[in-house]
């Protein structure tokens, strides 16, 4: 049997390698805007499945690109992987996105790691960042480049919060994670692939991670729709989860 480690540490290996994919397609040149997603996506896909297929073949798989087979639900190990989180962003030629993998264990994020290939850089559970020191200025809060949550939006302007559009949600995520931001609230709906891998590597880091009204987040679900999300420093949750309670959508 395998343990956690083992696992954190091939989920890295799997998001890594997916990366030095995406990057060669995207240096490669043949493919550009939605077509460079298309097959960003369909590449990453197809290695991290034969990867787990191969690493551990007795898992259940729950993947953003492929069809959703109910028999995972009977499985206490799911892997949930997003190939490509912030496909857009991969077709811009931006750095805000990534490549999620995740292992959920009786529908908790038990394991997980969050490539960022166009920064070079990798955060996993199984080595888990330092958590950064407290900002000393205005909090500074991650909301989506294109759709913005109003919930979020209002909590912002609550607490004086400086808004930082950004792309992906591993990408936001990580921001918190790496010291780059201070909040991460998402109102607008995500999907269990979405969030499994951040959420993992977070928690590792020593954040909090919860649902917008507090309850633990929780994975392998029959509807894989996740609607929100917090990832903040521990002192600070009670006062955004009050103000998210204040306000509701």
């Amino acid at each position: 049997m395998t343990t956690l480690a083992e696992d954190a540490a091939l989920a890295r290996r799997i998001a890594e390698g997916a990366g030095r994919l995406l990057m060669e397609i995207r240096g490669s040149g043949l493919f550009a805007g939605k077509g460079l997603g298309r097959a960003g996506d369909q590449v990453a896909n197809r290695f991290i499945l034969e990867a787990l297929a191969q690493a551990r073949p007795d898992d259940a798989v729950l993947s953003e690109e492929e069809k959703d087979d109910a028999a995972r639900l009977a499985a206490e190990r799911v892997w949930i992987v997003d190939p490509l989180d912030g496909t857009r962003e991969y077709g811009e030629g931006r750095s805000d996105w990534a490549v999620h993998v995740a292992l959920c264990i009786g529908g908790r994020a038990a394991a997980g790691a969050v490539a960022l290939p166009g920064l070079g850089v990798t955060l996993g559970s199984d080595q888990p960042p330092a958590l950064p020191p407290a900002h000393a200025g205005a909090p500074r809060m991650l909301v989506s480049r294109s759709r913005p949550a109003e919930q979020a939006v209002v909590v912002a302007q609550a607490i004086g919060a400086e808004l930082i559009a950004m792309g992906s949600a591993g990408a936001k995520a990580m921001a918190v994670v790496r010291g780059e931001a201070d909040i991460y609230l998402h109102t607008g709906g995500q999907y269990e692939w979405d969030n499994c891998a951040p959420v993992a590597v977070a928690a590792a880091a020593g954040f909090h991670v919860s649902r917008i009204d507090g309850q633990p987040l929780a994975y392998n679900q029959p509807d894989p729709y996740l609607p929100d999300l917090l990832i903040c420093r521990h002192e600070e949750a009670p006062r955004l989860l009050a103000l998210v309670a204040e306000r509701p959508a």
